[in-house]
């Protein structure tokens, strides 16, 4: 069983099949806990995939669930691969627990649309950039330390390229004005906008300084990410800097966020229109 840094999308599938086994077959928590000669608080961990799998256990719970061998061996047959740690598990000891939940939905992500205020938003960063805001975020962290975070951002940003995922960011024309690092750091930062600008899967939209307000002027930075997993639906990540960090899989209310993210795209530049100056 693997070491805890966040469940990978494979196990967060077989977990919500799991549950839905369970909730089909009329089974409650307890019953289910009795089979397994556990606590339902440790069938609602499985389920969530808190937890790791364990082969016995789940093997047990099919069989109280009466679940046919030709639904229960895709499902054993994938615990192993489940269990495997996420690519990012060697950078736990600079990520955050919320950190790595987000990063594990992120690296099977088709789709990342992204919002941020004030910044350029953080998978389009340049090393430098990067690694300017680590040294306000993060002034107790050695040079390592803050090497470890901005070499951590760059594989996530490379993984999406490399699986060809879609990169959309939203971002208001004050974050090229607001200077992180020196001017070198923010030339830099605006080549590298530009670059992307061209490249097939990333779509970037600035907000000029002279628009009037949209849906998102003044929320906090916004994500949504599409997993193209059945069992899986669209996620929103909630941004309160300093305070909290959620991951929403309601429906609604990942719909609501959509909805107020494309409205805030269609009223900004289109796609293409060159950086403001």
């Amino acid at each position: 069983m693997r070491a805890r840094s966040g469940p990978t999308v494979e196990h967060r599938v077989l977990a919500v099949r799991l549950r839905l086994l369970r909730e089909r077959a009329g089974v409650s928590l307890a019953v289910a806990a009795e089979a397994i000669d556990a606590h339902p608080a440790t069938v609602r961990r499985i389920e969530r995939a808190e937890t790791g799998l364990d082969a016995r256990q789940v093997a047990e719970l099919l069989g109280c669930y009466g679940v046919a061998d030709a639904v229960a061996g895709p499902i054993m047959a994938g615990i192993s691969a489940a269990n495997l740690p996420g690519w990012w598990h060697r950078g736990r000891d600079v990520l955050e627990g919320w950190q790595q939940e987000i990063i594990g939905m992120e690296t099977s992500a088709s789709l990342v649309r992204t919002w941020h205020p004030a910044l350029v938003p953080e998978l389009l960063r340049t090393p430098a950039y990067a690694a300017a805001l680590y040294r306000t975020q993060y002034p107790d962290d050695s040079p390592a330390r803050l090497g470890r975070r901005v070499e951590l951002l760059g594989e996530r940003r490379r993984r999406m390229s490399e699986r060809g995922a879609a990169l959309w960011a939203l971002f208001p024309a004050a974050a090229l004005h607001t200077r992180v690092g020196g001017p070198d750091t923010m030339a830099g930062q605006r080549a590298a906008l530009e670059e992307a600008m061209g490249e097939q899967h990333v779509t970037v939209q600035v907000v000029p300084l002279d628009h009037p307000p949209h849906p998102l002027t003044g929320v906090p930075p916004l994500h949504l990410l599409r997993v193209p997993a059945p069992e899986i639906g669209d996620q929103a990540v909630l941004e309160t800097p300093g305070v909290r960090v959620d991951l929403v899989d309601d429906p609604e209310a990942v719909t609501a966020h959509r909805a107020r993210l494309d409205a805030a795209c269609a009223a900004a530049p289109g796609p293409g229109t060159p950086l403001p100056r």
